[in-house]
């Protein structure tokens, strides 16, 4: 009996602490390193909030507004704000300052014609229905700024960088590495972690040489370097296929001939890039919108045609082109095979820095934020600089609108590639949102460094 006791105990006292390192810690300092600015992809929106937001089943939520009701046929929308809101400087977050943050974000080119503040609600309105705004108001464009808060801008930082409301907030900007302060009085409940420190404008192999030293706990796992990283032992988190790889194409010069644009779109080799560039980690698409998100990617099929593509182009000779396109990595490769694949085709092309303007092509990748298919179309539309129609919610009536746009051969969609990142071993609870963007209010560290 004394022996069956003695082994319930020494049981007991082995899971105990188990139990203890599955529940949560507060505190620590979570390193993060990013090949692009520190204030650059998901760091913005730890510190601004939307009127709305996409949760983890790509669907939208509430955010700075609790509710939202259209009418007239979409061509008006209220949305009902949250009460006892405070930007991080103590400044209340009233429909007055998020009227003059949207005003901003959008600078007279906005999706709505009148916007303004009515008691604790924003009304918007527009000569064209509206049935995609509770999504557009979800995305980087109109997370919710002080505009009036006078505070010094953070690098690369368009807005005073300490204006928001979200969980964390800027607490300092210092060799090149932008410091993140939980806050406190977040509506969503206190972050586990303390403080987050952002280094820019890192190599890819530098990150993961300092993952591999434990001086940093979350890195970038390019898509095209995923297995690499598996490899190496690295472990990344991958999401779903979220970023769009497109061909922009100009409409000026030679390429304004519709023949011209069309024979590029049947020239290149999608199965390729996807196998040989990014390593069987991307889908050959000919579609905008992924198949889980539209359910009707496959009816696009990615076929390369070398003799239509000749016979498109037929005695039309076109100028010397140039593809613009990033210097790192797999975005290099991927256009050095572009190339190669329209000079089989007839065209001449050369391949000049991302940072070139007023290329005649230029690889583009563009963000599937969330599950709203109409949505994600208009985002993508804007993003580009493309004409934007009115978009039907139902399934068929974005089919019809996407197969216009791709028709008219000015966004020529490529690949469908995921996200990846690599975290450390003291990092818990570690998941990608619907966006691919690193959950960061539900991480937890074993321990301070």
């Amino acid at each position: 009996m004394l022996r069956k006791a003695a082994i319930s105990c020494l049981a007991l006292s082995l899971v105990a602490p188990a139990a203890a390192r599955t529940r949560p810690r507060y505190g620590g300092t979570l390193r993060v390193e990013t090949t692009g600015d520190p204030w650059s992809g998901f760091i913005r929106r730890l510190v601004f909030e939307g009127l709305t937001d996409v949760g983890a089943d790509g669907n939208i939520h509430p955010g700075l507004a609790t509710a939202w009701t259209a009418e007239n046929g979409d061509h008006r929308w209220q949305f009902h704000l949250r009460q006892g809101i405070r930007f991080h400087d103590g400044t209340a977050v009233t429909s007055t300052a998020i009227a003059a943050s949207l005003e901003a974000s959008c600078k007279g080119n906005c999706p709505w014609t009148t916007m303004r503040a009515l008691g604790s609600s924003i009304v918007f309105t527009s000569e064209s229905p509206m049935p995609g705004l509770p999504a557009l108001l979800s995305s980087d464009e109109f997370l919710i700024h002080d505009v009036n808060s006078g505070k010094p801008l953070a690098p690369g930082a368009t807005s005073g960088s300490d204006g928001g409301s979200g969980s964390f907030q800027v607490s300092g900007v210092a060799n090149g590495a932008l410091t993140l302060a939980a806050n406190e009085a977040s509506w969503r409940g206190r972050p586990f972690i303390d403080v987050i420190e952002v280094r820019g404008h890192r190599a890819v192999s530098d990150q993961w040489m300092d993952l591999a030293a434990s001086r940093a706990d979350i890195v970038e796992v390019p898509a095209g370097e995923i297995r690499q990283a598996q490899q190496q032992h690295l472990a990344p988190v991958v999401s779903d296929p979220v970023d769009v790889l497109a061909l922009e194409v100009s409409t000026s010069g030679a390429l304004a001939d519709l023949n011209l644009r069309s024979a590029i779109a049947w020239s290149i080799d999608r199965n390729v890039l996807a196998s040989v560039i990014f390593q069987r980690q991307g889908q050959a698409s000919a579609a905008l919108l992924p198949q889980k998100v539209s359910g009707y990617a496959f009816l696009f099929q990615p076929q390369r045609d070398l003799n239509k593509a000749h016979e498109l182009r037929g005695g039309l000779a076109a100028q010397s082109l140039s593809l613009a396109a990033p210097t790192s990595g797999a975005w290099q490769l991927a256009a050095q095979r572009i190339a190669l694949n329209l000079r089989e085709a007839g065209f001449s092309v050369q391949v000049v820095p991302g940072t070139a303007t007023n290329a005649d092509l230029a690889l583009r990748s563009f963000p599937v934020a969330g599950a709203d298919p109409a949505a994600d179309l208009e985002q993508m539309l804007r993003a580009s600089g493309e004409a934007l129609p009115t978009i039907g919610r139902d399934s068929a009536a974005v089919y019809r609108t996407e197969r216009d746009i791709l028709d008219r051969r000015t966004l020529i969609p490529l690949l469908h590639l995921p996200r990846a990142y690599a975290a450390s071993d003291r990092v818990r609870d570690f998941h990608l949102r619907f966006d691919g963007a690193p959950d960061i209010d539900d991480i937890s560290l074993e321990a301070a460094p």
